[in-house]
């Protein structure tokens, strides 16, 4: 049983998000909040695998939410809820810890799906929208001068790893970058699972994230 924990401060999203969760049998809500203080009060008191979090609420909102969630110890992932397309706030929820996001209309089968997605351990960011998502946050990224020495852990990549890594920043998916470099899927799949453990990154979208902030891809296309 999946045990998932609603932050909105819209009591009616709430609920229609409550009726379509409640249904499915490897589903329960375990516990609502308005906001993000009474939902880390909320997770002092009950265990849940999965919060779904608004990114806009009054007083502490979903990016220091998340935060405050991911940093507990064993803390359940989190899954931000948007109004908007690529919202601004969502890359910042994704560098605290967020594993992905979902657009407060999307189909429930999509919500569904993320949720068991994240539960499960992996981001339910597809690259594509990960690379439109930073398009979107370009301006907010270091460039030229301002760019940060990159990490001395990626001197631990190898220069396939790299190229891999960059491929990805660059919104393709395992399957086109498999067709560009001419090796096989499972092959990206596995210099992919190399760069996250040597790395210590905990998916895909913090591997875009960090290539876009080292300076190893650039934001702007330039």
């Amino acid at each position: 049983m999946i045990r998932v924990v609603l932050v909105d401060d819209q009591e009616l999203v709430r609920a229609g998000f409550r009726m379509v969760l409640d249904a499915q049998p490897d589903i329960e809500v375990v516990g609502e909040a308005g906001d993000g203080q009474a939902a880390l009060e909320l997770l002092s008191t009950v265990a849940a695998d999965v919060v779904l979090v608004d990114i806009r609420m009054p007083g502490m909102d979903g990016v220091v939410t998340t935060r405050r969630v991911r940093a507990a110890e064993a803390g359940p992932r989190v899954l931000i809820l948007t109004t908007f397309d690529l919202d601004e706030y969502a890359y910042a929820a994704l560098k605290a810890g967020a594993s992905g996001f979902m657009l407060k209309d999307a189909q429930p089968t999509d919500l569904l799906s993320a949720i068991r997605s994240v539960h499960s351990g992996d981001a339910v960011v597809a690259p594509s929208t990960t690379r439109r998502l930073l398009d979107r946050v370009a301006g907010q990224l270091p460039t030229g001068e301002e760019t940060p020495p990159a990490p001395e852990s990626l001197s631990a990549l190898t220069s396939r790893e790299r190229e891999v890594l960059v491929e990805v920043a660059r919104g393709l998916s395992n399957t086109e970058i498999a067709d560009r470099m001419y090796v096989s899927e499972a092959t990206v799949k596995t210099h992919v699972g190399r760069i996250l453990t040597k790395l210590d990154l905990r998916d895909r979208v913090q591997a875009v994230v960090l290539a876009y902030e080292t300076g190893l891809v650039d934001a702007r296309g330039s």
